[in-house]
């Protein structure tokens, strides 16, 4: 038989549950493995560079900057958004620029794709991932379609 008090232990109980992804020490692990995936991704994208030149390393700085550029899509609307909010017009794009699928995605495309392989393509990937990261690792995250940051 439950009673009033044992329904609201269980309740209680599987609320804590669904709380343990949201608390401060997940979230401090979840940034700690996002921290180590952005060294990771960086050491791989020196790596590249010295192995291929000049051009893979630009790439690699290049793609470690260009996920943020977006934020130039909505320059002119700025002025009337609020603190920390980026223009609704640049949310798909900057979105789509911080997914790590994306970079992902296109590493498998890159290593099983029938095209030949171009070493400075990949450490361009590299520097993608590697921004992505820092990125989670800091705590910005992807945005709601306002243009706000994602919990």
């Amino acid at each position: 038989m439950i009673t009033a008090t044992t329904s609201t232990r269980i309740s209680s109980r599987t609320g804590s549950r669904s709380n343990l992804r949201t608390g401060s020490g997940f979230r401090s692990v979840r940034r700690a493995a996002w921290l180590a995936n952005a060294v990771f991704w960086s050491a791989f994208a020196v790596l590249e560079s010295v192995n291929h030149g000049w051009l893979a390393g630009g790439l690699a700085l290049v793609f470690l900057i260009l996920p943020d550029l977006t934020f130039l899509i909505g320059l002119g609307d700025a002025p009337r958004m609020a603190k920390g909010q980026l223009p609704p017009r640049a949310v798909p794009y900057y979105n789509t620029m911080h997914r790590a699928v994306v970079p992902l995605a296109l590493m498998v495309l890159y290593t099983f794709g029938p095209f030949v392989a171009w070493p400075p393509l990949f450490a361009a990937l590299c520097g993608w991932l590697a921004h992505i990261s820092y990125d989670r690792a800091f705590g910005y995250g992807l945005r709601t379609k306002e243009g706000f940051q994602r919990d």
